[in-house]
């Protein structure tokens, strides 16, 4: 029987935090490309001097060219270099390839946690007049994982979204046995 690999549920444990804490370190690097090239290709075609020009084009811009560095990624399949590294994978809550809306979903969604720290540390700024409580920023991207605290131990964006981030490696181990057994 020749069934597609693809169509099959992935079944493995949920990636733990420090695996998609390692994850998002390595991908914050990598990230850094994608923004240099995409903030690069707007300087060029808008022909730009300086980066507060078309400020508000390249936060859209940049925007969508994160969207489509992590879509592509999670599409073509469920993992982004980063993901691969360290194991683990996006699938559907159900084990499956998560679809287009579901990705879409999910980025969309991922910006809420971190966008809401920054408007809470910019109104503390606001409202003490030091500048320096900027320097928290930086702590708004993990915000993502006091979601993670719960029963579940998924991100809220993916819970949201139906999806998970499972521990591909664990899922190969449990597999071994069975294909072996399939065989004989």
């Amino acid at each position: 029987m020749n069934t597609d690999i693809k169509s099959r549920p992935t079944i493995a444990p949920d990636a733990s935090r420090g695996k998609r804490f390692v994850s998002m370190m390595y991908e914050g690097v990598l990230l850094f490309a994608v923004v240099f090239l995409a903030d690069l290709l707007f300087d060029t075609l808008t022909n730009s001097r300086h980066g507060l020009m078309f400020r508000e084009g390249r936060q859209v811009w940049l925007f969508i060219a994160i969207g489509a560095y992590f879509m592509i990624s999670w599409y073509r399949g469920g993992q982004t270099l980063p993901m691969r590294a360290w194991h683990i994978k996006l699938v559907g809550d159900q084990g499956y390839r998560p679809s287009f809306k579901q990705l879409l979903l999910r980025y969309l969604l991922m910006w809420l946690l971190p966008l809401a720290g920054m408007a809470v540390t910019h109104a503390a700024v606001i409202a003490t007049g030091w500048s320096a409580i900027y320097s928290f920023a930086i702590a708004a991207p993990f915000l993502v994982f006091l979601t993670t605290f719960g029963s579940e131990k998924q991100f809220l964006h993916d819970r949201l979204a139906k999806t998970r981030i499972i521990d591909v490696k664990v899922a190969k181990i449990n597999a071994a046995p069975q294909q072996t057994a399939d065989t004989n």
